[in-house]
């Protein structure tokens, strides 16, 4: 008979500063609001609590304020059952998962624990979630690109390995679709995908169909629906973070898939108000515009290997200036736009790539390609300048040579930028494509069907 592996002495050498060595107990004393305020005991921001229910349930929670000397906790489950006067333990001053490379081609919940029916390997160590996010001087520049095997971005938003980009879009206009294609099409070891906030519904889809059996084996799912409470929401992002983390730390290039930072951003102002923060922008309290970047930051390069990290932002009525999408458009590295009027012309990806940037591209393709992305941004923006004109038949055409040679170029480009979910170019053969398409001398420029 095999003996179980023994337990792993360092694993718990690195959990002794955090141990309990006290038993500290308090008692609940009002629930407001989906929040828990507590008496007689305190415990330091971040901690975990277990609150024991009369039945002797338990139900986990974790400190995020104060009510003058009282800890206000978040609850992870719904605190239905839970009565004045419930004994509350504090469990442990950092909240600690088991995570792990082995721990790639399954689905978790935002706690850790697996959601496909079968148990976590054993030998899987523990991991503190609050970390410092990587030194800035220790971080290695990006000067790699990182081909997607997507047209419009590998041409004209061009990343870079570690770089991190927002996805900017309103609903229904290809976002998930833009998803599965970097999960297939990117080239990278591994895939940490957190859905935070989605449909339940959705979950099991975007692994069936999106990702399939091979696509899963290399991804890690981190899960918490849009019915879970606001607690479990917002642990979803820094499991998700601490997982690609981790993959990092074993030298992998990890891609990292955020689906959706503003959900993270609507839980932690529901778990925000409910703690007492004044209200700012659109009912957002500070603690939102604080976390934005200490969860960006988190993903990168380091010395050992990278983060290529893609946040997706669902804006409110397609206003891409709501106060979220404004700032993140500023703590990342660049963002990709998706125009719902490209999404009604069947245009697929829906990418607006005038009103899209990479701010590394200029650096991670060489001078010849970078005249050439130039040449055929400024031909769609004196496309798009004299449209109206263009529609109504009121330009003659001779009058400009430079808007003669856009509308050449229209159709093209357009064959180009649209591209099928299970499609992938490599990144040479993308770079070909669009030098063809700029020489603005060519009478008839190559399309990418021509160019096979």
């Amino acid at each position: 008979m095999s003996l179980p592996p023994p337990p792993n002495v360092n694993d718990y050498l690195r959990r002794l500063p955090d141990a309990m060595p006290l038993r500290i107990h308090g008692r609940v004393a009002a629930v407001a609001g989906g929040n828990i305020t507590i008496a007689g005991m305190t415990a330091p921001i971040g901690a975990v609590c277990q609150i024991t229910r009369a039945d002797r349930q338990i139900i986990q929670a974790r400190v995020v304020g104060f009510q003058g000397v009282r800890p206000v906790l978040a609850p992870l489950a719904f605190s239905e059952g839970v009565a004045a006067g419930d004994r509350v333990t504090l469990t442990t001053s950092k909240m600690r998962l088991r995570l792990g490379p082995a721990m790639l081609g399954r689905i978790i919940d935002a706690l850790g624990n697996p959601l496909d029916g079968r148990p976590l390997p054993d030998q899987l160590p523990s991991r503190e979630l609050d970390v410092e996010c990587p030194d800035s001087m220790a971080r290695p520049s990006i000067q790699q690109p990182l081909p997607t095997g997507i047209r419009a971005i590998d041409g004209f938003l061009t990343c870079g390995l570690g770089q991190r980009l927002g996805i900017f879009a309103g609903s229904g206009v290809g976002k998930s679709s833009l998803l599965s294609m970097l999960v297939h099409g990117t080239a990278v070891d591994s895939v940490v995908v957190g859905m935070i906030g989605e449909r339940g519904r959705e979950v099991r889809d975007f692994v069936e169909h999106t990702l399939g059996d091979e696509g899963l084996q290399k991804s890690v799912i981190v899960v918490a629906t849009s019915d879970q409470p606001a607690g479990l929401r917002v642990q979803a992002a820094w499991t998700a973070t601490a997982v690609a983390e981790t993959l990092r730390d074993t030298g992998q290039n990890v891609l990292l898939l955020l689906d959706s930072v503003t959900r993270f951003a609507l839980a932690q102002r529901e778990i925000g108000l409910a703690a007492g923060e004044p209200p700012t922008t659109r009912g957002y309290p500070p603690s939102v515009f604080a976390l934005l970047p200490r969860l960006v930051e988190r993903a990168g390069n380091t010395e050992r290997g990278s983060i290529s990290a893609f946040y997706s932002v669902l804006v409110e009525g397609d206003d891409n200036n709501e106060p979220i999408a404004d700032t993140l458009r500023g703590l990342l590295d660049g963002h990709i736009v998706l125009s719902r009027q490209l999404a009604t012309q069947s245009h697929w990806p829906a990418i607006d790539v005038l009103a899209s940037i990479s701010r590394l591209q200029s650096r991670l393709i060489p001078p010849d390609l970078r005249l050439a992305v130039e040449k055929l941004r400024q031909s769609m923006a004196e496309y798009e300048r004299h449209a109206d004109l263009i529609s109504i038949g009121a330009y003659k055409q001779g009058t400009n040579p430079q808007l003669d040679q856009a509308i050449a170029l229209r159709q093209p480009l357009r064959q180009f930028l649209c591209q099928a979910t299970d499609e992938h170019w490599p990144l040479e053969k993308t770079e070909q494509a669009l030098k063809k398409l700029s020489d603005a001398g060519e009478p008839n420029p190559v399309v990418p069907s021509e160019m096979g």
